[in-house]
């Protein structure tokens, strides 16, 4: 049964068939060729959505859409810019400091890449950066939408692996910051060796003005992080409070939502909601299947039988999620790998919140990496350029999450410090 719906999901891969549909195909067959009852299917899709923790999905999704057409996100932008636009380079570092802050509250890498795409590749493109730059830049950076808590993947994680979603947001903060880090001191040397970016600080707003215009959407992720691990309310009720807040400002603050825009936000984050759930419930059922196939326990006694140490086992693990994250979505590359993995590494003595942070920066990078990398469509749409163009400049940038990646990897006090402060035992 599980080579028929490997098989079978690998070869719906080759023909580009989209991710949910070759996984349920895999599941519909694997249960025919074990003569099991097909009620099983139902049963087991339904399960797999029906957890309160995923109801926060829908709603970090339409706080990020309402952000966006709201005028938050372009507020943020301001805000980054009156801090590091005046240096030579400022503007490419705007963007990671501006993706990192609306990281904090939509979760999303692809929201994220829409709404700062749409303000700051024109921006970019506007002050001499090459089209392929900027958007190679937007994608990279817009993938600290699911490094920095609240995120979704990590939200799947925790429901896939059983892990506390509070600890494992707190400990996305230090690998954020690091990757932030790292690639805003990247794009400050590389822009001072390419002699880019001399005029970055024309018409930046003084840093006062500039966070005083801010004001309400810098105070919207200190409300809901602040809420989260204050106990004030769950991560699933803090992304209520996220679109609750989000509509406040957009409409009733800012003014820049009109009620006629409400049916057109909905309307989006809907099908965006919709495309995740569907993917989560067909992983669900494929997941079910080759667990009582026995598959995770087949490959958890020769991943400790080939890799003998924690190291090797690490080692091991994120080259094939580096592989796997080229073809396969986030989303449903967690919910099929978490409950196979996460007992494994335990086994090897691994903090199952420590292999959680190591998972979602893995599988981000498939965010962008050919040949599915969802943020490399959307950066690519958004600046209007084909997606090989934008390769020559991609690299260097995946060549820095990497070595952050590896750092995260073999130092997990980065991820597990701010947890066991805030989580003592």
């Amino acid at each position: 049964m599980s080579l028929v719906m490997i098989s079978t999901m690998v070869l719906c891969f080759a023909l580009t068939v989209s991710v949910a549909v070759s996984i349920g195909l895999a599941s519909i067959l694997g249960i025919q060729a074990s003569n099991a009852n097909m009620l099983i299917s139902v049963k087991e899709m339904f399960g797999a959505i029906n957890k309160f923790p995923l109801a926060a999905i829908p709603f970090f999704i339409l706080a990020g859409n309402l952000m966006e057409t709201g005028g938050i996100s372009r507020r943020l932008v301001e805000f980054a810019k009156s801090i590091v636009g005046g240096v030579q380079g400022g503007l490419p570092m705007t963007c990671v400091l501006t993706c990192m802050i609306f990281a904090a509250v939509s979760g999303s890498s692809v929201a994220t890449t829409f709404a700062i795409g749409a303000i700051l590749i024109p921006a970019l493109i506007k002050h001499g950066y090459p089209t392929s730059y900027a958007a190679a830049l937007q994608a990279t950076s817009a993938e600290l939408g699911v490094i920095i808590p609240p995120s979704i993947p990590m939200i799947l994680y925790g429901v896939s692996a059983e892990v506390s979603i509070g600890e494992l947001f707190i400990a996305g903060f230090g690998p954020g910051l690091l990757i932030s880090g790292a690639l805003m001191l990247f794009v400050w040397l590389y822009c001072k060796y390419k002699g880019w970016g001399k005029n970055d600080g024309d018409g930046r707003m003084p840093f006062g003005k500039a966070t005083l215009q801010a004001g309400w959407a810098l105070l919207m992720p200190v409300i809901i992080l602040g809420g989260i691990y204050g106990g004030v309310f769950t991560p699933t009720e803090a992304s209520a409070v996220a679109v609750f807040y989000a509509l406040v400002v957009g409409i009733v603050i800012y003014r820049e939502i009109k009620l006629k825009d409400l049916f057109a936000i909905l309307r989006k984050s809907a099908i965006s909601s919709a495309v995740i759930m569907f993917i989560i419930a067909n992983a669900g059922l494929f997941a079910f299947l080759i667990t009582r196939a026995g598959v995770p326990d087949a490959i958890g006694r020769w991943l400790e039988a080939v890799l003998q140490s924690p190291a090797l086992f690490l080692l091991g693990v994120n080259a094939a999620l580096f592989v796997i994250g080229m073809f396969i979505e986030t989303s449903a590359a967690i919910i099929v790998l978490a409950p196979i993995l996460a007992p494994v590494a335990m086994h090897f003595g691994i903090d199952p919140v420590h292999f959680g942070l190591i998972m979602v920066v893995n599988l981000a990078l498939g965010m962008i990496t050919p040949p599915f990398g969802v943020n490399l469509f959307a950066a690519c749409t958004v600046a209007r350029i084909s997606l090989d163009r934008i390769i020559k400049h991609l690299l260097p940038f995946v060549g820095v999450i990497l070595v952050c990646l590896m750092i995260i990897t073999y130092v997990p006090s980065i991820s597990l410090a701010l947890r066991d402060l805030v989580y003592a035992k």
